[in-house]
């Protein structure tokens, strides 16, 4: 529009530079030709007073060159007028090349947005695969917590029955000691007896017998005790592995979780790129639309220009041909 603008006040400037130079020429004309009625006049009157042939002759000379003088002004002024004519179309001209250099910036410029508009097209795309992936990885990352979680309940069922087992043994271990007292005293017992029935000898045979049962007991009560030692250090092992697998899950449990944050973070990340990445989108798309706008602005003013030179082409070619039909 400034452009625009501009090209109107030049048209109007020149046009105005025309119109002051056809007024200065009439009024030389009309300087001229007051002079020559003057001379007329002055010729008259030496026809009145003087001889009539002369005279009269140097008034045809007179008449004649005073068409010359105005064909030759009239040339003057046509000539004048082309050479403005001409200038004013060289301008239009100028003109239009540098709005057509214009146009030519506009649409290389036009061509950079879109190859950015792609470009950041390329990348919402790569920015939307990787939040499918992180969502992906976040979704497996849970589904190991689940399987965690359900590993750390049944570790912690078997270190419940670890317990129980062991309380069981520590019961029959303490019952296994008292029946060993409870032997113990009996052998006393029989020990007595023996000193006590040293004179009777089936007493002592049958005595006798009874120790050797009761050591066997004792014996038996012994190896059980042993077993069951041996169970109980069993159970301890288990359940110390238990305790290291269940220490183990734990950490891999945090771990995951840490992993789990982190993907979150990443995520949180890349959605606030997506939307950066959408406003510009927007921002290049705005661009756009205001360099069309101009492209076409500037087509109509070039529309406009050619109209005027065709215009001022056409009406030179008019006065030229009237100037010849008058000539």
């Amino acid at each position: 529009m400034i452009l625009y603008n501009l090209l109107l006040l030049l048209l109007l400037l020149l046009l105005l530079l025309l119109l002051l130079l056809l007024l200065l020429l009439l009024l030389l004309l009309l300087l001229l030709l007051l002079l020559l009625l003057l001379l007329l006049l002055l010729l008259l009157l030496l026809l009145l007073l003087q001889q009539q042939l002369l005279l009269l002759l140097l008034l045809l000379l007179l008449l004649l060159l005073l068409l010359l003088l105005l064909l030759l002004r009239l040339r003057l002024l046509l000539l004048l007028l082309l050479l403005l004519l001409l200038l004013l179309l060289l301008l239009l001209l100028l003109l239009l090349l540098l709005l057509l250099l214009l146009l030519l910036l506009l649409l290389l410029l036009l061509l950079l947005l879109l190859l950015l508009l792609l470009l950041l097209l390329l990348l919402l795309l790569l920015l939307l695969l990787l939040l499918l992936l992180i969502l992906l990885l976040l979704l497996l990352l849970l589904l190991l917590l689940l399987l965690l979680l359900l590993l750390l309940l049944l570790l912690l069922q078997l270190l419940l029955l670890l317990l129980l087992l062991l309380l069981l043994l520590l019961l029959l271990l303490l019952l296994l000691l008292l029946l060993q007292l409870l032997l113990l005293l009996l052998l006393l017992l029989l020990l007595l007896l023996l000193l006590l029935l040293l004179l009777q000898q089936l007493l002592l045979l049958l005595l006798l017998l009874l120790l050797l049962l009761l050591l066997l007991l004792l014996q038996l009560l012994l190896l059980l005790q042993l077993l069951l030692l041996l169970l109980l250090l069993l159970l301890l092992l288990l359940l110390l592995l238990l305790l290291l697998l269940l220490l183990l899950l734990l950490l891999l449990l945090l771990l995951l979780l840490l992993l789990l944050l982190l993907l979150l973070l990443l995520l949180l990340l890349l959605l606030l790129l997506l939307l950066l990445l959408l406003l510009l989108l927007l921002l290049l798309l705005l661009l756009l639309l205001l360099l069309l706008l101009l492209l076409l602005l500037l087509l109509l003013i070039i529309i406009i220009i050619i109209i005027i030179i065709i215009i001022i082409i056409v009406t030179i070619n008019t006065i030229l041909f009237k100037f010849h039909c008058f000539l």
